[in-house]
This record gives C-alpha cells, structure tokens and sequence, in this order.
C-alpha cells in the first residue's frame, strides 16, 4: 500500500509551478489517475478538464501506452544519442515526417517543449550564420504569443502582459508585432497583418526569424485566429528573406481538429516545434522538425554540425511510448472524437456568455475558453472546480478546458456544469 503523502512537507520544500514559497497555493494529493479520472488520496474523483496541462490526449493508465514502457523497459531504458542510435528513435522520427508536410524532413529530438523552442531559435540563427549573413540574429514575433519558461523561449514571449515581464531587459530584445485581431472564421482582412508586415520591411535585414503558435495562440492568453494570417505570413517570409518558426507544442496532435494546425492554412513553415502530446502524456520529449535547407545550410559551413545537445535526447522511453501514442492516435476516429468535443464545449460553455463578467466565450476543435472580464482567485476557484468533481485550472481571466480526446459525454457534462457554476458565481 502506498504511503500518505505528506502536504505539509510539500508546503515546506516544494516548489510548484507558478506559486510562491511564502503563501502557496493549495495542492491536492493524488493517489491515482486512470481513463480521464483523476483520484484524490482522500477517495474525491475528478473528471480531468486540463489534460495535464494538454498532454494526456489518452487519458491516464492507458494499457497500450504502458505496455510501450513496460516493453522498452526490458531492452533498456536511456542510452546516449551522441554517437548511437536505436529503433525506437528511428521508428518515431519516421511517423513524424510521415504525419509533417514533405518539407520538414529533419528531426531533432529534445526533453522538454521549451527546449525545442530554444533549438529552433538557434537553428535559424546558426543557418543565417552558416549563409554569411550574421547580422540576422534577432526574432520577429506577435503579442499575446507564449513559448516556454526558458530564456530564449521567453524572449519572444509577450513582454508585457505575458508571464516573464519581470525578466525585461535580461532577455535578448525581439521585435513584438500587434497580435493577429481577424477572428478564426472572420472575414479576412489586410489590415490585421500590417503591423508585422512594416516590421519585416523596417527590419528584416537583421531578422532571423518570424516565430509563433499556429491558430491559436495558448497561455499566452487562449486567443483563436484566422489561418489566413498564416498564408500571408509565409508569403511575407518568404518575400524578405526571413525563416518561419511554427510552434505546435500545445497544438499538435489533433488538439485543433487537425492533425496540425497549419493544416488548417495549408502552409508550412520551415522549422516546427512539438511536445506536449507527443507521448500522450506519459514522459517529457520534444521535438524539433527542420526543413532540408535549414539542415543543409547549417551543415555545409563551420563548424559544419549544429551546436545542441541534450542529455535525454531521444530516450528510448519517451520515443517508444510517444511512437505507440501516435499509433494509438492514428487507429482511433480522433476527428470525429474531437468533434464531439467540439460541440459539447460550444453546447456547455456559450450560456456563459449571458454573464455581464464575461468577456467572450470561444471553442476550436478540443479547446473550450470563457474568458472574464476579472482575473479569478485561482485558490478559491480551483477548491470549487475539486468540489464538483472536476479539475479545471484557470489563469488570469480565463477558465478554460483541454479533455483528454477520450472523454465520453457524460465526463463532458461535470466539466462544462463546473465551468457554468463558477462563471455564474464569479461574473453575474
């Protein structure tokens, strides 16, 4: 039998995401997870609405994904990538550029979303030194844009409504762009690309770079926008001689209603980012996808190789259980799951918008968001979610649901009830 776990030597020593060590936020011990149920130690079920932060598009305990482990487990568990490789690597690097477009034909494999995001800025930086053209060394992105918690990850995060305005005048200088405005089904207008586009003729002879979140733009503040700013993008990129990063950490692997979502644009960029969902969940692993003429371009020069190297890159693990969650994927109707999804979310959440708090109420694919006009008290609304058996974590203004693909319609109901309840409590 498992032992209790200790909450007050967690308050004491541990140091959670996002909270203070002073007056930390209440955490909830967790006995087990299984399905989309996730079992507090004192017996509580919560029906999960966050896919552990977007990750367990499985669900949790899923016996296909643990037999991945259990079976990698008796061959090896981790082996140095530098100067070996083995199957399971292989094995996963070929179903991602099977399931990327042709382009990206490159894999390079890390531990963390983050981290893939800083091997990308430094792939586009190093192709433009490896080109002769070292004085493009700076990145050109939007506001509202989130990447990660590493440094050059938040550097072309938002420098001021983001999570790391604090770090301003730490972090390399990127140039911000205004967000995309024009609404995912809107009408598309020119104006909405403007600003980028003046900046990419002001300073696109020192630009490396255009990096950003496909679609949807995620904890950066949950915003859905048209996929024909992805056309224009590309075709700017393209006219000022400028790289196209695509992050899809939190939108890859259906999450959108598309595999990808520059699916949804039908454009491609030449470097891409994924992770999260990648194992369904399960261990941390990245990866960053290049197109033949980064790689190329990278190693025709001094010195002649790409200047990375992670420790846990491609652990066997992580690459066996990711390639079986993307079998898992592939075997299963995910579109037609996320779009059961899809109308739950619109079906559950748009009464919110009937509440004078509320900002806006907006769904893609497996994305449910309302946003307020107030940020939340995220301890008292996160003891409301656990009371109603459902783990909902806000933040900011926004309260928002990712489920895990397997949901059934009924799990759905606790969720979007919970939200309703607390936006009625909280906006009304």
């Amino acid at each position: 039998m498992k032992g209790h776990i200790d909450t007050d030597f967690d308050r004491g020593h541990i140091w959670h995401p996002y909270t203070s060590m002073r007056d930390p936020l209440p955490v909830y011990p967790v006995a087990r997870a299984s399905g989309v149920t996730i079992e507090l130690e004192d017996g509580r079920k919560l029906v999960d609405g966050m896919s552990s932060w977007w990750a367990a598009v499985h669900g949790y305990n899923h016996p296909v994904l643990n037999h991945a482990v259990t079976r990698q487990l008796d061959s090896m568990s981790h082996v140095m990538f530098g100067g070996l490789t083995h199957e399971p690597a292989v094995k996963l690097a070929g179903q991602l550029i099977e399931l990327t477009p042709e382009p990206l034909q490159k894999v390079f494999f890390s531990d963390s979303g983050s981290v893939s995001v800083e091997v990308a800025i430094k792939m586009a930086l190093q192709y433009w030194q490896a080109a002769g053209l070292s004085r493009k060394r700076r990145l050109l992105t939007v506001r509202s844009g989130y990447h990660g918690d590493t440094f050059g990850a938040m550097s072309v995060c938002d420098p001021d409504t983001g999570m790391h305005s604090l770090f301003t005048g730490m972090l390399a200088e990127q140039l911000f762009a205004e967000a995309p405005q024009c609404g995912f089904d809107a009408a598309w207008n020119e104006n909405g690309i403007e600003d980028l586009h003046q900046k990419l003729r002001q300073h696109h002879e020192a630009v490396a770079a255009v990096i950003i979140e496909p679609v949807v733009q995620g904890a950066g503040g949950m915003r859905f926008y048209s996929p024909h700013y992805l056309i224009r993008l590309r075709e700017l990129c393209d006219e000022y001689g400028v790289l196209l990063i695509f992050d899809e950490i939190a939108t890859g692997f259906g999450r959108t209603g598309k595999m990808f979502a520059l699916e949804h644009a039908g454009v491609v960029p030449d470097i891409m980012c994924v992770g999260k969902a990648l194992t369904g969940g399960y261990m941390t692993l990245a990866a960053t996808l290049a197109a033949d003429h980064v790689a190329d371009t990278i190693s025709s020069a001094e010195p002649g190789l790409f200047m990375h190297g992670p420790t846990f890159m491609a652990n066997p693990l992580a690459c066996s259980v990711a390639s079986a969650s993307i079998d898992l994927l592939c075997s299963r109707d995910w579109e037609q799951e996320v779009q059961d999804i899809q109308g739950a979310l619109q079906d559950g959440l748009s009464p919110c918008s009937r509440f004078s708090g509320v900002h806006d109420v907006r769904v893609l694919g497996a994305i449910g968001v309302v946003e307020l006009c107030q940020p939340v008290d995220m301890a008292a609304v996160q003891n409301f979610f656990v009371e109603r058996g459902a783990w909902v974590r806000p933040f900011g203004r926004l309260i928002y649901l990712m489920p895990p693909f397997i949901i059934s319609p009924s799990e759905m109901v606790i969720l979007t009830r919970a939200v309703r309840d607390a936006v009625r409590l909280i906006a009304s």
